[in-house]
C-alpha cells in the first residue's frame, strides 16, 4: 500500500520507497537464514548434565533446566570468579531478556550461566532487579569452555546456546558462532534478540559509538 506523511518532499519519499524496498529484501533474508536455521540437524550429544546451582545453591542439571518444553536456550553471562563487576554489554541484553522471560517461556526455555558462585549471583540478580531472569552458576561444570563461552585463558564470552531434547537424549542445536567471525563492527552475534541495537538503527545517528554503561 503506498504511504505518504505529512509534508514530506518527493526527494524524501523517493529515498524512503528505495529504503522500503531494500527493508523488505531484507525481511526476506531474514527468513530465508531462519529457514535455513530450522533445518540443522542435531548437534553434538551434551557430553555430561552440567551440575548448575541456582542462587539459592541448589544444583540444577542442565536437563532439568527444560522444564515441560523440548527446546533451551542459554546465554553465558560474562561475569567470572575474579570479576568485580558484570559486563555492561551483557547487562543491558539482559535488562530487556528480563522483561521478555515470561513470553519466551510460553515457547521454549530459557537460562542464564555465568563461571561465578551462586552467592555472587543472587547479589547480582537484586541488585540488578533480574527478578523474572532464571539465572544459574555454571563455576566449575566445565560448561562455559565446552560450549564457547570462556576462552583457554579463562577469559568469558557472551555465547547464547541453543539445546534440543528428544528421545535420543539432549543435543546441542545452534551457537552464536557469529561472534567469532571477522567483522568491521561489534560483533552483533545476538542483534536479532537485542532491542536496544534495532531500535538505534531506526534513528538518524544510528548506533555511533554508543556503549551502555551500568545502571
Amino acid at each position: 500500500m503506498p504511504v505518504s506523511l505529512p509534508n514530506e518532499s518527493a526527494e524524501y519519499r523517493t529515498a524512503r520507497n528505495a529504503l522500503l524496498a531494500a527493508e523488505a529484501d531484507l525481511r526476506s533474508r531474514v527468513e530465508q537464514v531462519a529457514a535455513l536455521r530450522r533445518t540443522l540437524p542435531n548437534g553434538g550429544k551434551v557430553p555430561q548434565d552440567y551440575a548448575f546451582r541456582s542462587p539459592e545453591n541448589e544444583i540444577s542439571p542442565i536437563s532439568s533446566l527444560f522444564g515441560s518444553h523440548d527446546t533451551l536456550a542459554i546465554y553465558s553471562l560474562m561475569y567470572g570468579p575474579n570479576a568485580t563487576q558484570t559486563c555492561p554489554m551483557c547487562s543491558a541484553f539482559l535488562d530487556g531478556l528480563n522483561g521478555q522471560v515470561a513470553h519466551i517461556g510460553q515457547k521454549i526455555s530459557i537460562a542464564v550461566v555465568a563461571e561465578n558462585t551462586p552467592e555472587k549471583l543472587a547479589q547480582l540478580k537484586r541488585q540488578m532487579d533480574w527478578s523474572d531472569l532464571p539465572l544459574f552458576s555454571a563455576l566449575g561444570t566445565g560448561y562455559q569452555s565446552d560450549y564457547l563461552a570462556q576462552s583457554e585463558g579463562g577469559d568469558q564470552l557472551p555465547i547464547l546456546n541453543v539445546f534440543r531434547r528428544d528421545q535420543g537424549g539432549i543435543h546441542h542445536f545452534w551457537a552464536s558462532e557469529l561472534f567469532f567471525e571477522p567483522s568491521d563492527w561489534h560483533p552483533r552475534h545476538v542483534d536479532a534478540v537485542w532491542p536496544l541495537w534495532n531500535i538505534l538503527d531506526l534513528t538518524p545517528q544510528g548506533r555511533g559509538d554508543f556503549f551502555p554503561t551500568l545502571r
